[in-house]
């Protein structure tokens, strides 16, 4: 066995950025020169989901449970390198199919009316057998087992099939063993390059069986975890707020324990320049993406503030994320390759781009996988740009010559979304009328309600995009996986939306993922998409740029290309700091 500390498998970069709080709650100075204390006040735009790890499906819903549960392993703020959290040391064997993790001692989930004392009690590897296994029993609830266990660990297929069966397996998972309390044991079926990243999401984290038996279906918003942060309150569509856990295991290089800010709170502000007016008058501490009529001006007064005090700070990374319209393709409208790549073809992304976005983004050219990875050469893909001749050829070839026959179909968007999502289905539609003379209607629906119409297959053309979960390409090709498709038409398809099946995609996506020679991954991962492109899986439309506010006095806040947010070291420098 191979033992590996993870401060030999990763290096770790500190960085820091600025803001400034305007919170009633006072500030105390720490070692190190880091203060406790504050409330750091944020804004999501859309209404979260689900607070449940196995239900955890769409971006509000997985910042705030960031901060609530905790893995293994989790991801860097500022580098997304892999670092040790719950587990501070692993073994792997030579191949990498045998995996030993080792627990911390002392780690204890927070207080809660679930255990007996209501004093939460001390994470052992029996917990996170009791969770793994749990990952890999069918339940409408559960929606990550295809994206983590599945076809990967040893034993987890036929595990999942008994409980379909109502005939669970004796032990469990047969490759999730427990070694002693503080050790667990997880052996693949095959070399997974991966696996640690898989680890680091939201099906991977640690909860008490005591919480699931006494709260259930409730376990939506009653949360019990091991992070930084604890629910306080929940008010659905207004505010959740977070407040520091004080019995939190970890300590920062100057010995003081973590985190520094008392508490967190999300509001749900729909309309982005609300938002940022919010912003403006000290109400918020940052702000994620502008809102597309003020970004000159946002630009304006940030360029003219940079010979006095800025009122705000910016920060821009390339994202690893995809702003695309999916296609149905069970259904009749799109089973035919030929109308999806007259669709793709008769998009102009660049003008979208420049006139909706005013530059906030890049033109969806490549393929599923945004060009934000390194070692990715997405310059080698032939993917999409504006060609009317070509996208009626095609139009003509799948029997629709002029559009004439092809039925009028909805185009479903959700609300929010900084009126982006609006504006650029009414860009869309116009340009597939005037350049194919296809009819679409435009149907807006609450977030919640348009996710469940796409997963269960009854929207036929919808807006989609996709963050990363882990830095890795396989993140987003892992969308259109075949084998993430049910058999069932009538079941849900949680990744695999669009239910594309191509037994080329599949082999080479099968082949990079057992792949341990990363340039060899990248090659096959390149094909695959390649793959994917020339069957018009999907109709990218742009790739994100991930622009952010901050205030002055925040500290120890990096952005990084997946808008990832560990708020367990930031903090806010007092107002009186900031003049000296």
């Amino acid at each position: 066995m191979k033992k590996v500390i993870y401060s030999l498998l990763v290096s770790v970069i500190l960085a820091s950025c600025g803001n400034d709080s305007g919170s009633s709650s006072e500030t105390k100075k720490a070692k190190g020169n880091v203060y406790y204390g504050g409330v750091f006040r944020m804004n999501e735009v859309e209404d979260f989901r689900n607070l449940y790890p196995l239900s955890v499906t769409e971006v509000t819903s997985d910042r705030i449970t960031k901060q609530i549960y905790e893995g293994l392993i989790k991801q860097s703020q500022d580098e997304l390198t892999i670092l040790p959290s719950l587990a501070e040391q692993l073994e792997f064997n030579s191949d990498a199919t045998v995996w030993t993790f080792f627990i911390r001692k002392g780690v204890k989930f927070q207080d809660d009316a679930c255990f007996p004392d209501g004093k939460g009690r001390e994470v052992t590897a029996k917990d996170f057998k009791y969770c793994f296994d749990l990952l890999c029993t069918a339940s409408p609830n559960n929606q990550h087992f295809n994206a983590t266990f599945k076809d990967r660990v040893l034993g987890a297929n036929e595990y999942y099939q008994s409980t379909i069966d109502k005939k669970p397996l004796a032990g469990g998972v047969a490759g999730i063993k427990i070694i002693n309390d503080n050790t667990i044991q997880i052996t693949l079926s095959k070399p997974f390059s991966g696996f640690l990243n898989i680890l680091s999401t939201p099906g991977c984290w640690v909860f008490p069986k005591e919480a699931v038996e006494k709260y259930g279906a409730d376990m939506r918003t009653k949360c019990v975890g091991t992070g930084p942060f604890q629910v306080k309150s929940v008010k659905e569509g207004e505010t959740v707020v977070l407040e520091r856990n004080p019995n939190y295991w970890d300590m920062d290089e100057f010995g003081n324990q973590l985190p520094y800010l008392d508490a967190l709170k999300f509001s749900f502000i729909k309309e982005k320049k609300s938002e940022f007016m919010e912003f403006k008058r000290g109400n918020l501490d940052m702000i994620f993406r502008l809102p597309v009529e003020m970004i000159s001006d946002i630009l304006g007064e940030l360029d003219h503030a940079k010979e006095t005090n800025a009122p705000f700070e910016m920060q821009v990374v390339p994202a690893m994320s995809i702003y695309y319209y999916g296609f149905q393709h069970q259904s009749e409208a799109f089973k035919k390759k030929d109308v999806r790549l007259a669709f793709n073809y008769a998009i102009d992304r660049e003008k979208i781009v420049n006139n909706i976005l005013q530059g906030e983004g890049i033109p969806g050219i490549y393929g599923i996988v945004p060009p934000s990875f390194a070692g990715y050469e997405n310059n080698k893909l032939k993917g999409y740009s504006l060609n009317v001749d070509k996208a009626r050829k095609y139009m003509a070839a799948a029997g629709y010559p002029n559009g004439k026959g092809f039925p009028k179909i909805t185009l479903q968007t959700n609300s929010g979304g900084a009126n982006r999502n609006l504006q650029i289905s009414e860009a869309i539609q116009k340009m597939l009328k005037e350049n194919l003379n296809v009819d679409v209607d435009i149907n807006i629906l609450p977030f919640a309600e348009h996710l469940e119409q796409l997963e269960s297959g009854k929207a036929l053309f919808w807006r989609s995009g996709w963050i990363a979960d882990y830095p890795d390409p396989e993140t987003f090709l892992t969308l259109l996986y075949g084998k993430n498709v049910p058999a069932n038409v009538s079941e849900k398809s949680y990744l695999n939306t669009v239910r594309y099946k191509s037994d080329k995609f599949d082999t080479l996506f099968t082949q990079a993922m057992h792949e341990l020679d990363d340039r060899k991954r990248m090659d096959l991962y390149l094909e695959a998409d390649q793959t994917a492109i020339n069957d018009g899986a999907i109709m990218p439309v742009f790739y994100d740029e991930n622009y952010r506010l901050l205030k002055p006095n925040v500290k120890n806040f990096p952005a990084n290309a997946m808008e990832y947010r560990d708020m367990t070291r930031v903090y806010l420098e007092p107002k009186v700091e900031q003049k000296k």
